[in-house]
């Protein structure tokens, strides 16, 4: 099955074809394995979480980013058929101008809310005893809402901005149905989602790198004899930047020159086509995260293991005795 590439140039457009076969093929399949996944993932930390009161920050933020899945999960379905082929082109044209633009919004509100997660867990350490405001729950409820409501105002002009006349053929290419406005606006946010990924990385390896040392430290005080737990603590400490590198960071690489292709850059045809494949195989592995997250929940969170396998599960006591500046939270599941 063939396509067609638009690239827009001062005001012109080039059409340049493609082979669309695995667009059409693989990741439809690829897309159907990650929802059926997330959905019944999803669905179990719905269950549990609607069970655990908010209590803490880290509760909230963990709700919100079940609720971004969520959004992201619900919003596949519409992907799947129209990179199939199985919807109408009248289905294309909305997955372009609205739940397209919905997926991308949740999933910086994830990648945020994971950085939220990640300060969480760096101010349980390097502040055990103090109390800043953002550590209140309130203050966390607030910082959740700013964060999806700043991403909903960036998202609504692609929405709104995307008002050229949907025909069976121009729906092919979701840039084609955007004004000039539409275009820049979409390079615009492109650059600004771009920074807020990479800074939200560079200070989650930050955040990683006290939260090492400080249980480095707590650790070496204690008794040797309990490597198990320790080597258990550190896997749990890295969980949260292990799934947001390997879920964000491809796509995150190739997001930048593959809108440039979209926009006004003259590109060679072979390129545009590539730039495509690698801007959709790493979309799916972004998608991802909608699975990874409740590996989160599971390793960090003992409330909800508690309540999503109805298991009670042990704290570490002799740790807490033997070095109480370390809280809890960064050495079992909390």
């Amino acid at each position: 099955m063939n396509g067609s590439i638009v690239s827009f140039s001062n005001g012109t457009s080039l059409i340049c074809h493609r082979d669309t076969r695995i667009a059409h093929v693989v990741f439809p399949v690829l897309y159907t394995v990650v929802f059926l996944i997330g959905l019944i993932l999803n669905s179990l930390a719905a269950w549990a979480f609607f069970q655990i009161r908010s209590t803490s920050t880290f509760i909230v933020y963990l709700k919100n980013t079940l609720v971004s899945d969520s959004i992201m999960t619900l919003m596949l379905p519409l992907k799947i058929l129209t990179d199939s082929g199985l919807g109408p082109w009248q289905l294309k044209a909305f997955v372009c101008r609205v739940s397209a633009v919905i997926f991308y919004e949740a999933m910086y509100v994830s990648i945020v809310l994971l950085g939220l997660i990640a300060f969480d867990r760096f101010l349980k350490i390097a502040r055990p005893y103090g109390k800043l405001w953002v550590q209140n729950v309130t203050s966390a409820k607030i910082i959740a809402g700013i964060v999806w409501i700043s991403f909903f105002s960036l998202s609504l002009p692609n929405m709104i901005l995307s008002n050229k006349k949907a025909m069976p053929h121009s729906v092919k290419k979701c840039a084609s149905l955007k004004n000039h406005l539409g275009l820049k606006w979409h390079e615009a946010v492109t650059y600004i989602c771009q920074f807020v990924f990479w800074a939200v990385l560079i200070l989650m390896f930050l955040f990683y790198a006290v939260i090492t040392k400080k249980v480095y430290l707590s650790y070496k005080k204690t008794q040797k004899k309990d490597s198990k737990s320790k080597q258990r603590t550190k896997g749990k400490v890295f969980i949260i930047v292990i799934v947001f590198f390997v879920c964000f960071a491809p796509y995150h690489f190739s997001r930048v020159p593959y809108t440039l292709s979209q926009t006004h850059q003259r590109m060679d045809c072979s390129i545009q086509n590539q730039l495509f494949i690698a801007k959709e195989g790493t979309l799916w592995l972004a998608s991802t995260n909608i699975c990874m997250d409740p590996l989160i929940y599971i390793f960090l969170c003992r409330s909800f293991l508690e309540k999503a396998f109805c298991v009670k599960v042990k704290k570490f006591r002799s740790t807490i005795h033997e070095n109480p500046t370390v809280p809890m939270d960064t050495r079992i599941s909390v």
